[in-house]
């Protein structure tokens, strides 16, 4: 029903102007030495005209309606994707652009033959401009206009803690969506210009495995910027020059007052050298792997291969966690029960020693203690 309704507000629109097209045709000069000046044949012919314009809106209306809400849904959907900040900065500097245009161009529309044109090529070019700018400078858009409240009070800086600025290889490690998505993070995270470029740079590599890698990161920063609850920004940081990438993120977390979240043990300690506060998401990982004791059984370990030592069987949890069994070879390919011995943490993560359940082999400990009392 609505359908049709906006197919005859259409139709009406397109015979109107087709009818106002047919009036223009009518006063010009070589049209008019052309067809006989009737009064009733001129009307005829505008008649026609608005009756052809009408059917043709009439039949491509639902074409243009269709058209129409995918263009205001694209629109819709950059908006919501679009930082908050972004589009007030954008909204200010677009209105400042079209209020120069339209101080320039008022004067200058009394030329002749390019007067009339001069505004709207101003306002076009101008509004751009603005609107450009206005996106690129809204820190210094916003923190001007907040200096200008009441009372003369300073301005509230957004809390470095609001942000996260993202390093490379986090990106390509992708477990920093699922980590936001949990709660574990919040604010915006901040996707620095150069590490953009150096995902963009590591995608085109000749290299298969580090093309693989820069593509996988492209599609998870795509995925993570078209997911509502997810606040993501591309920052230019126009006034960090040159140095490599690592340097970069420690200025731009500088800058910010925020910290640095990788998974990159040489950034992770130079960041910690320059006083910048690090989120190492592998040391969450550590952090949230079940702890086991000594004594506590673990079921259902699959032995896929032999270790160092002889005897030695390796296994893995599901987290990674490896697990070396003593006199575990012999079950090779097998899936077996086991318990814990002794676990070992270290930098690179939690490592357990077990042996298989049942087995009457001595635990370390205990053949500490007889061999303390033999030797007493």
């Amino acid at each position: 029903m609505v359908e049709r309704i906006v197919r005859i507000i259409l139709s009406i629109a397109g015979a109107g102007l087709g009818y106002s097209l047919g009036f223009f045709l009518m006063r010009l000069d070589f049209i008019r030495q052309v067809i006989p000046q009737k009064e009733l044949f001129l009307y005829s012919l505008v008649g026609l005209i608005a009756l052809v314009f009408g059917i043709l809106t009439f039949l491509l209306a639902p074409w243009l309606i269709r058209v129409t809400l995918q263009m205001v849904r694209f629109f819709e959907g950059v908006l919501q994707r679009t930082p908050v900040q972004d589009l007030i900065g954008g909204a200010l500097g677009l209105i400042i652009g079209l209020v120069i245009a339209n101080l320039l161009g008022a004067p200058l529309a009394r030329i002749p033959w390019l007067g009339p044109y001069i505004p709207i090529i101003a306002s076009l070019l101008l509004g751009y401009l603005g609107l450009s700018v206005g996106i690129k400078k809204k820190e210094e858009f916003l923190g001007f206009f907040s200096l200008l409240r009441i009372g003369g009070k300073q301005a509230i800086r957004p809390e470095g803690g609001n942000y996260k600025i993202l390093d490379t290889n986090v990106i390509i490690d992708g477990r920093i969506a699922d980590i936001y998505r949990s709660g574990f993070l919040e604010g915006t995270l901040v996707v620095p210009r150069f590490v953009l470029e150096e995902l963009q740079h590591i995608a085109d590599s000749a290299d298969l495995l580090r093309r693989n890698k820069g593509r996988r990161g492209l599609d998870i920063l795509n995925k993570m910027r078209k997911e509502q609850g997810i606040k993501i920004e591309v920052r230019d940081f126009e006034e960090i020059e040159g140095g490599e990438v690592d340097s970069k993120l420690v200025k731009a977390a500088k800058l910010l007052g925020a910290p640095i979240v990788t998974n990159d043990f040489n950034l992770n300690k130079v960041a910690e050298l320059e006083g910048v506060k690090v989120l190492n998401i592998n040391e969450l990982a550590n952090a949230v792997k079940p702890l086991y004791l000594p004594g506590e059984e673990i079921s259902s370990v699959d032995v896929i291969r032999d270790g160092k030592e002889p005897g030695q069987g390796i296994a893995y949890l599901d987290d990674g966690t490896m697990i070396v069994i003593e006199g575990g070879k012999k079950f090779i390919g097998q899936s077996i029960s086991v318990v814990v011995t002794s676990v070992l943490q270290t930098s690179a993560g939690r490592m357990i020693f077990a042996k298989p359940k049942g087995s009457k082999k001595d635990t370390p400990s205990s053949r500490h203690y007889r061999e303390v009392n033999f030797i007493g």
